[in-house]
């Protein structure tokens, strides 16, 4: 091999090597026949020992062969020149054990003659496409061959007198061989090609996989980004949440509760941006369950055309319901109404004049339902990129009017959690169109039978709060003595452990994070441990995947920073079969 044909000549060896090996077991039963027929020929005219030691000979080293180039690349005590010099010289023992009938040339009649060289041919062209045109391979098996042949049917054709079949034949073979050297030729070269094309495949998907790792990187160090920036945000904003829902349940005058009710206003508006944040963490992290049910999509369009109407009315615009008959659907309710939510938000934002239609188009065993907008439309290089987290159009100085540009993305993995059919067509300056397509329920949705529920006081109930951040624990506090509640404060499980063992809490509220390697779980496990029954609710403003599915995995209820003193008072009331506050 002309190793200064490829700087990686080794291993091009070592591919060749690897070929060798793959092949070798094709050529033994071909190439055993070809032997058996030649000395099919030799029986008729040669002795039975000379014949039948050669035949014993040539399928002993046509075993040899097979065996040897089987376990080329197994041989770690030689190098791969070597290994490939090993190969040629069984080559050449073969094709000189091979040629030996043709020294019997005279003893053939010259058919026997003929067909004994086109055997030897085919057996050389064998050798060249199991071989991959390796050159020292062939000349070592078509020189003892082909070459002798030509030799034979030359003296032949020469010898007494001149017999021009017999020369014709030798000028064949001879014009024969150099071709079969030059495709050989071309075989490697087509190899070596193959090999340099996969070496450069293969360095393209070391390249592609760094790319991958370093953008898995990359978005992993986002995730962990927002959960911490998420987390740190959602700290002051609870804690004014508190204070600002204690104040107002306290006596006001009228200037101050409007003064509140702005605050409030607000607060809810971010809470609303960071909850965003929350589900795509809690989607990413595979804890979000799906409740699937039977219920009515008209009363759900309904519904959420009178909701939706205000906004609309505010741009100018409409909202058309397109469905007049009962269609049940089987799936979650809550978050399949969550998805129709985000894209009728989603339409408002983006329509300037004109109307949004919710259409409900019932066929056969599905139902399409489809929000249709006349805004500007989506150009399609757009159109994949809308799905994306953070990603907005026409929103360049990033108005916090029209959100986070969560809404689509959200969009996109609850319809793959729910496996609903989803499309998206736009045309701009023509509106936009947005189907899902799930199946029509036959059955009818069932009443659900509602548990009466135990109703107590407020003022006997006894609540320990956990939370490392003084402002946080306090704001509860406030909140919670509103209700009639006693409550304790504690930073830490030891401390908690230590206020529990004075009083006897009636439920835990736990911070899931705490300080250092502290963390709410084990401060519900350490007071389980003591009072086994003891009620207990996770509040955090961690957002990242990891944490959530540690709280799930854990089976304690969790609630997230900002929590609403509706959610918070309904949490706590179900959890202590108490009665909410009107």
């Amino acid at each position: 091999m002309d190793r200064s044909s490829s700087p990686d000549g080794q291993n091009i060896e070592a591919e060749l090597i690897r070929m060798l090996a793959q092949q070798g077991r094709l050529t033994l039963v071909p190439l055993a026949i070809a032997l058996c027929m030649i000395a099919t020929f030799a029986a008729d005219s040669l002795p039975q020992w000379i014949w039948g030691g050669w035949i014993a000979l040539a399928m002993l080293l046509l075993v040899v062969r097979t065996q040897v180039f089987m376990r080329l690349p197994s041989y770690p005590s030689l190098s791969d020149q070597k290994k490939l010099h090993l190969a040629t010289w069984v080559s050449v023992c073969n094709g000189v054990v091979h040629g030996m009938p043709l020294l019997a040339f005279n003893y053939f009649s010259e058919l026997e003659r003929a067909v004994v060289t086109m055997i030897l041919m085919g057996t050389s062209s064998i050798t060249v496409a199991t071989t991959a045109g390796y050159k020292p391979i062939i000349l070592a098996y078509t020189l003892p061959t082909l070459g002798l042949a030509a030799v034979v049917w030359g003296m032949h054709g020469w010898q007494p007198v001149y017999d021009w079949p017999s020369i014709s034949g030798a000028l064949l073979i001879i014009c024969y061989l150099p071709l079969l050297i030059k495709l050989a030729g071309n075989g490697f070269s087509i190899f070596e090609r193959s090999y340099r094309e996969r070496l450069a495949q293969s360095a393209v998907n070391v390249q592609l996989q760094s790319v991958l790792e370093q953008a898995e990187s990359a978005s992993s160090a986002k995730t962990r980004f927002l959960a911490s920036a998420s987390h740190d945000l959602r700290q002051p904003i609870h804690a004014l949440s508190l204070f600002g829902t204690a104040l107002s349940k306290r006596p006001l005058d009228d200037e101050a509760r409007d003064i509140v009710g702005h605050m409030e206003t607000a607060l809810g508006a971010l809470a609303s941006q960071l909850d965003s944040l929350l589900d795509i963490s809690k989607l990413d992290a595979g804890v979000v369950t799906t409740n699937r049910q039977t219920f009515n999509l008209l009363d759900m369009a309904e519904r959420l055309q009178i909701e939706f109407s205000p906004a609309a009315e505010e741009k100018g615009l409409s909202i058309w319901l397109d469905c007049y008959v009962d269609v049940f659907v089987d799936t979650d309710e809550i978050l399949f109404e969550r998805i129709l939510r985000n894209l009728l938000s989603n339409a408002i934002k983006y329509t300037k004049e004109g109307k949004i239609m919710l259409s409900i188009n019932a066929e056969e065993e599905v139902v399409t339902v489809s929000v249709v907008d006349s805004g500007r439309g989506i150009p399609k290089a757009e159109q994949q990129r809308v799905f994306e987290e953070f990603y907005q159009l026409e929103n360049p100085e990033r108005d916090r009017r029209k959100g986070l540009g969560l809404g689509l993305a959200i969009v996109k993995r609850l319809v793959k959690l729910l496996n609903i059919q989803f499309s998206l067509y736009s045309v701009p300056n023509d509106g936009t169109r947005v189907s899902l397509t799930l199946p029509i329920s036959a059955a009818a949705p069932q009443v659900p039978q509602l548990k009466p529920k135990v109703i107590s006081s407020w003022d006997n109930l006894r609540i320990l709060v956990v939370d490392d951040e003084m402002e946080v624990g306090l704001g509860m506090q406030a909140l919670l003595e509103t209700f009639g509640a006693t409550v304790d404060i504690a930073d830490s499980t030891a401390s908690a452990l230590k206020a529990a063992l004075t009083e006897k809490p009636d439920i835990l509220l736990a911070d899931f994070r705490l300080r250092g390697e502290d963390n709410g779980i084990e401060t519900v496990r350490n007071l389980r441990a003591i009072y086994p029954k003891l009620p207990a609710i996770l509040i955090s403003g961690d957002t990242a995947p990891d944490r959530l599915r540690e709280a799930n995995e854990a089976g304690i209820k969790l609630l997230h920073k900002p929590v609403a003193a509706p959610v918070l008072e309904d949490a706590i009331a179900v959890a202590c079969n108490l009665a909410v506050t009107e």
